[in-house]
């Protein structure tokens, strides 16, 4: 015999109070103290009560969930914002659906996008690729915060961090420690954020008088892979670099471990720097210095510009760019 499903009347019954306090305590809204939200809730839970999403549409005009399209979740860098606009989803007392488009050149199907524009109050869009799936919900008076927008020109508010500035602190530091002879792997230029620190670097040779040589430009997409790659090509230069920026973490990592199997000492023999400050970046041998971009914050920042726009409000601004720091760590040293 199939259990009924726990209705609202009946929590609010258990927990003695009116109907309209546990729906209240169940939304998150205001109106209700912490002591009989904190019992209405482990009631709810208790006796297995799951909110009607269909019901609250029709009578609210909210769902109090937040749409994120996300590409390769286990990027860690994408784990890291979507782990970061979860956890503010939650304390502003919302829930997150979350859809991962692995083919990069690929969109969601109709249904995911009927899905998201019916059971979500907004969405997060941290696909850089193609944004005409984007632009449908737009028009479809859906409010959107993209995260890294590729487009320059786009009219979507977003969320990024300051990729140029930070590339800059970074190249500067190297040149400070004498080194001239500097390397660069690119990142996904597809990526806003790939395109700043690539402007950086042109920059830095120029007003910092580097070895402006093409053979030290080498490309990446910010996968482990691009940095093997690298490491490969450097390798096999016959006048090698002194030190080198890559683009993110992932990529330096990669680097790194081609550098050392072919006997080149980091920092002794080349020194590296990275970008993003993942987990990793503390974690390996030797400890990577790297720019520190706030990635949890850019998620928290995207769900409050998001909740800003669910409200209806504009933001006030159609770009926010956080700021970044930097780490140093052991990968680097001074010429000798």
């Amino acid at each position: 015999m199939l259990r009924k499903s726990i209705t609202l009347n009946e929590v609010a019954e258990a927990a003695g109070v009116s109907t309209m306090t546990a729906s209240r305590a169940i939304n998150h809204q205001p109106g209700v103290s912490n002591r009989t939200r904190d019992v209405i809730l482990k009631l709810a839970a208790d006796m297995g009560y799951t909110a009607n999403r269909s019901a609250q549409k029709q009578t609210s005009g909210r769902n109090r969930v937040i749409g994120v399209l996300a590409a390769e979740l286990d990027n860690p860098f994408i784990g890291a914002l979507v782990s970061g606009a979860v956890r503010a989803a939650a304390v502003a007392g919302h829930e997150v659906l979350i859809y991962s488009l692995v083919d990069h050149a690929g969109r969601p199907a109709g249904s995911v996008m009927n899905l998201l524009q019916q059971f979500t109050d907004g969405v997060i869009a941290v696909l850089p690729y193609q944004f005409d799936f984007v632009e449908q919900l737009s028009k479809a008076k859906h409010p959107v915060i993209t995260i890294d927008n590729h487009s320059d020109h786009s009219t979507f508010p977003s969320i990024s961090a300051d990729s140029y500035g930070g590339a800059r602190k970074a190249i500067e530091y190297l040149a400070e420690l004498g080194h001239k002879r500097i390397a660069f792997v690119t990142g996904d230029e597809h990526l806003g954020s790939a395109r700043d620190r690539h402007r950086a670097y042109d920059d830095s040779v120029k007003l910092l008088d580097l070895d402006n040589d093409p053979r030290l430009v080498l490309k990446g997409d910010y996968s482990l892979r691009s940095g093997q790659e690298a490491g490969h090509k450097i390798l096999k230069l016959e006048h090698k670099p002194t030190a080198v920026f890559a683009s993110n973490d992932m990529s330096a990592v990669g680097l790194m471990s081609v550098l050392q199997a072919g006997n080149m000492r980091i920092p002794e023999d080349i020194s590296v720097v990275g970008f993003d400050d993942l987990p990793i970046a503390s974690q390996i041998h030797p400890s990577l210095t790297t720019v520190k971009q706030p990635i949890a914050e850019m998620g928290r920042s995207a769900v409050n510009a998001l909740l800003t726009l669910i409200a209806g409000i504009d933001v006030a601004a159609s770009k926010f760019v956080l700021p970044t720091s930097f780490v140093i760590r052991d990968s680097v040293a001074p010429l000798k």
